[in-house]
């Protein structure tokens, strides 16, 4: 099974992936986690900085974990899709042409869950943004792509709440 965590930054879509890896449930998975800090290191710009280049990067990491037969990742494609149209470097044409390409990806997964935003805090981790207004302009942009793209997800979920009342959500979502 593909299985993605969507939602805007500092959700905690990563700690909910790390506690999941604890889990005898998953053993069988194999977890990917946000790689931004490296990116970074690498010169990619990220945030409202993208750029066409930098957004190709992430979504080559998404079409990879995409290609593993049971994967659990903390970014899906629809990301990748919100932080390329609020990108301030990308013009009109390179996001309409990109989220094009990265649209017909969705299919993959098998379970998209959407990490709600509210109630938890922004926390600075050095390498995202911490402005609440880009926080709420990511959130907007999937919650729209969700809706735009449905029709190729497979099974969609939002959750919410605390790290465990977000794992008791996802057992009973996949039966286990």
């Amino acid at each position: 099974m593909k299985i993605g965590f969507c939602g805007t930054v500092s959700v905690g879509k990563t700690t909910l992936v790390n506690s999941l890896k604890e889990l005898p449930e998953f053993k069988d998975y194999t977890f990917r986690t946000e790689r931004s800090k490296y990116l970074m290191e690498q010169g990619i710009p990220l945030n409202t900085d993208s750029t066409l280049k930098g957004q190709c990067v992430f979504l080559a990491e998404r079409s990879l974990e995409l290609m593993h037969k049971n994967i659990i990742t903390d970014r899906t494609v629809i990301d990748v899709i919100a932080f390329a149209n609020a990108s301030k470097s990308m013009d009109f044409y390179e996001k309409e042409d990109f989220e094009l390409v990265a649209s017909k990806l969705i299919e993959d997964y098998d379970y998209i869950f959407y990490v709600s935003p509210k109630g938890v805090k922004i926390e600075d981790n050095g390498v995202r943004e911490t402005d609440a207004k880009y926080r709420d302009l990511i959130d907007f942009i999937i919650l729209n792509t969700i809706n735009r793209y449905s029709y190729r997800i497979k099974n969609y979920h939002k959750i919410h709440g605390t790290t465990e009342e977000r794992i008791e959500q996802i057992k009973r979502t996949l039966s286990l």
